[in-house]
């Protein structure tokens, strides 16, 4: 390894035997018999990477695409099947927060336990303890059995025994959003001094925002493999589009798209200018999203909606014909276009989903389609989060 990398994964792959017998008596008759009655499941295929000293690392990921499996190689929990990691330094994992936490014990009682399991002395644990407890918020509770602890007080423990191993790199799991709004601010505090120490921290996590954030280098791993690695926005964008395909895939057309009567034909985002289909829009751009309807017979009362979403649903815009007062006596009957106009959109930079629905003032959503077209906002690179705001700075 060269001087400033710290861990080296070469051409791990990791299998795990899925076993179809529901009982022992199966499972004994069964033994040594053909393996028809197991399954390989093949976690991680032929996954390498170097990570430098210092640098934070984001793992991301559908469920089941071998990001925790890989922390835990990494971190000595779960042996490859094939495939060598290499590491230097002294590694704290949070992977499971309270694993060596026995319920009988009292909080005080664990911490030692604990900080043993993660490789803190006596003498060492003597000194942090204070610190420690101060920083779980729980001093009144800390000669009380933890059975009788909160979930909550229990990982807040947890989380501030492992947190001050003092390593020098830190493997977290899914463990960053533990307690209340003030102690998540406290754990984030944590990991930025952590950064600011020079630490190397590889981080698994569902929200991405805490990847843009935190992160320099981020990997996408799907099916086992590493799908991109690079800079976090590529990486968002990547595990986005990929989300996109997904669900555009598990869309039923007969469900969503149709009645017997009614239908959404198509949903199209174009530049409100030249009338050209808007792929990538820049903050500021006037856009036009038409929604083609079709209603075989006349549709009273008819109400048109748009709405437009971020990959993982968060709804930021939405509005329909009888919010903007576009009621019409006339019934809906044939093809007709609907045409909403957008004036000065400014979102910040990333993929975005418009959904369109089609009903009446009494059930506004007969039929609907989740994903009718996509577009990507571009050149959000001053920006963070779903609004692009033309921001400036003074110094006084």
């Amino acid at each position: 390894m060269s001087d400033t990398t710290v861990i080296r994964v070469s051409d791990v792959s990791k299998r795990f035997v899925i076993r179809k017998e529901k009982s022992l008596k199966e499972r004994i008759v069964n033994f040594g018999r053909s393996n028809r009655h197991k399954d390989d499941f093949w976690a991680l295929r032929d996954v390498s990477l170097d990570i430098a000293m210092g640098t934070t690392v984001g793992l991301i990921g559908p469920n089941g695409s071998g990001k925790s499996t890989l922390l835990k190689i990494i971190g000595g929990i779960l042996s490859p099947t094939s495939g060598t990691v290499l590491g230097r330094g002294r590694l704290a994992a949070l992977l499971e927060l309270g694993a060596g936490f026995h319920p009988d014990l009292t909080g005080r009682e664990n911490v030692y336990l604990n900080a043993a399991v993660l490789g803190l002395s006596r003498s060492q644990t003597d000194a942090q303890f204070d610190e420690i407890v101060a920083f779980s918020g729980i001093e009144q509770f800390i000669d009380t059995q933890v059975k009788f602890y909160s979930s909550g007080m229990y990982v807040r423990l947890a989380f501030a025994v492992a947190v001050h191993v003092d390593p020098d790199i830190l493997l977290v799991d899914e463990v960053l959003a533990v307690g209340d709004e003030p102690f998540q601010r406290k754990c984030m505090d944590k990991i930025r001094s952590f950064q600011e120490e020079g630490k190397t921290i590889i981080l698994v996590t569902h929200s991405l925002d805490q990847i843009g954030e935190l992160c320099d280098r981020a990997l996408v791993l799907r099916h086992g493999r590493i799908e991109f690695d690079g800079d976090p926005v590529g990486a968002l964008r990547v595990l986005r589009s990929g989300f996109e395909a997904a669900a555009i895939e598990e869309q039923s057309e007969d469900e969503i798209r149709t009645t017997s009567t009614l239908a959404i034909e198509s949903v199209e985002v174009v530049d409100a200018a030249s009338s050209t289909r808007a792929q990538i829009a820049t903050p500021g751009q006037h856009l036009r999203v038409d929604v083609t309807v079709r209603a075989d017979s006349d549709l009273a009362n008819w109400v048109v909606g748009m709405g437009i979403d971020t990959p993982l649903g968060q709804n930021v815009f939405a509005t329909n014909t009888r919010l903007l007062d576009g009621l019409s006596d006339a019934p809906l009957k044939g093809i007709r276009t609907i045409s909403f106009t957008l004036p000065d959109v400014r979102l910040g930079h990333g993929q975005y989903m418009v959904n369109a629905s089609l009903g009446t003032h009494e059930h506004e959503s007969l039929v609907r389609v989740a994903q009718g077209a996509t577009f990507e906002s571009a050149d959000g690179s001053r920006n963070r989060g779903v609004v692009a705001i033309d921001a400036s700075f003074n110094v006084a």
